[in-house]
């Protein structure tokens, strides 16, 4: 059963209610109209493109009182609300750069009116005529490398050295220094098996950047959810141009061969719109 906020957005403006434009993405102004599979946040209002100098903005009449910053803040700090509204979104976007290349526009990017929206982005022309030519003909690749420590896995303190288990060779008690030689030994064993995770995904990363006309990396995840203990070491994000996903798929296909990676995991997925690389992203190695 799904709980949280009710699905607001699905109810469309009555007639002589304000309303405000929600903006999508931008695309050039020249390329097809926006496809009728895109329904965005609100079904009954159809999502259009607004011209604007030479772009195309991919918008949506939404009630105002729903979409005002208040209301915002609210069914966004909605853990459901926030999904449904990233998902709607996401769809609209993809949807869109079907026909054409897009700059996709943050979730929530509300203007009071269509004027306001033409005002606000003509005054961004040049940046996103920019965005758009360095987009073209390219896609986001997104790349995860991961620790092969699966739930259950992980070593836990030594219980028997805690409780002063004997030890194998002599039948006696370990003495405390015994004792903390085999803590320091543990330490460092994980230090290295750190250390070695670390420089897998430096490899992965270095093997990979050639290929792309950009590369990010992002700020990795945490321990996965439902038990799985595995830990991200690389979230990465690379725009490549089309035609070049063999050469990605063949250089991941060796490194996951490499004997040296074999205690890591890499997961590829795409092509994505490219969220990414709107502002550029070249090379980009903090985390976001």
């Amino acid at each position: 059963m799904t709980t949280g906020a009710p699905d607001r957005a699905a109810v469309p403006p009555a007639p002589g209610t304000a309303v405000a434009t929600y903006v999508f993405a931008v695309r050039p102004g020249d390329g097809p109209s926006c496809p009728p599979e895109a329904s965005g946040l609100c079904p009954d209002t159809p999502v259009r493109l607004l011209p604007v100098g030479s772009l195309g903005v991919v918008v949506q009449s939404v009630p105002a009182a729903d979409y005002s910053a208040e209301s915002l803040r609210d069914r966004l700090a909605d853990p459901v609300e926030l999904e449904r509204c990233a998902r709607e979104h996401h769809a609209v976007v993809c949807a869109a750069a079907r026909g054409a290349t897009v700059v996709p526009m943050p979730l929530a990017t509300v203007y009071h009116d269509d004027e306001r929206t033409r005002a606000a982005l003509l005054a961004r022309e040049r940046e996103l005529s920019a965005a758009l030519r360095r987009l073209a003909g390219r896609a986001e690749w997104g790349v995860k490398v991961y620790t092969g420590t699966q739930a259950g896995s992980t070593a836990g303190p030594d219980r028997a050295a805690l409780a002063g288990a004997e030890d194998g060779a002599t039948g006696r008690a370990p003495s405390g220094r015994a004792y903390l030689e085999r803590v320091r030994g543990r330490q460092r064993a994980r230090e290295q098996r750190q250390e070695a995770v670390l420089r897998a995904a430096d490899r992965v990363d270095d093997r990979l950047r050639p290929l792309a006309v950009a590369a990010r990396r992002l700020r990795a995840h945490g321990a996965e959810p439902a038990g799985d203990r595995r830990s991200q070491v690389l979230n990465a994000a690379y725009l490549l141009d089309a035609g070049r996903e063999r050469e990605l798929a063949g250089t991941v296909r060796e490194l996951r061969a490499a004997p040296e990676l074999r205690d890591v995991r890499i997961e590829v997925s795409g092509p994505w719109v490219p969220y990414s690389f709107v502002e550029g992203g070249a090379d980009d190695s903090g985390g976001d």
